[in-house]
């Protein structure tokens, strides 16, 4: 965040209320656990599909309809804007990994720490996976930027 944006005093505290929400809603539809994602996953029961879609509609509400009324968010001040991702390779092949895992967890990262919530304390295998998968996958880019940057005369 640049030195021009200051944070507003309640955005941690504002941060913090919204994952209560989030985690109540997870909770509350049943998504926080593996079961009922995996049910949907095997086209047994659509609940999720239909969780999903609420989240999608009052997102997109949400966000078309701000830059309505402000400019600028209002607790960093910085300039409301799209971040485009190209289709690349990277995002197909992430996807497709990202995708794998939940499949063989049953939940996704943000339902996986709202799980914890309902008592499901051996999701905390899937979430040190997490962990330890992003670590590597961290480590190998580092290591593969390294080494594709040009050699210079100091070298």
């Amino acid at each position: 965040m640049s030195a021009e944006h200051e944070q507003h005093s309640l955005f941690l505290p504002l941060v913090f209320v919204g994952g209560l929400i989030f985690g109540f809603g997870l909770g509350f539809s049943h998504m926080a656990q593996p079961e009922v994602v995996l049910n949907f996953l095997q086209f047994e029961d659509f609940g999720l599909l239909f969780v999903m879609f609420g989240a999608a509609v009052v997102t997109g509400i949400t966000f078309f309809g701000i830059k309505q009324f402000r400019s600028t968010a209002p607790l960093t001040g910085a300039v409301y804007g799209r971040r485009l991702k190209t289709l690349d390779r990277n995002v197909v092949i992430g996807g497709g990994i990202f995708g794998v895992g939940w499949g063989l967890s049953g939940i996704c990262p943000g339902a996986a720490y709202a799980s914890l919530g309902v008592g499901n304390i051996t999701i905390l295998y899937g979430i040190a996976g997490m962990f330890v998968g992003a670590y590597i996958q961290g480590y190998w880019r580092s290591a593969s930027a390294e080494s594709d940057a040009p050699a210079t005369a100091a070298d």
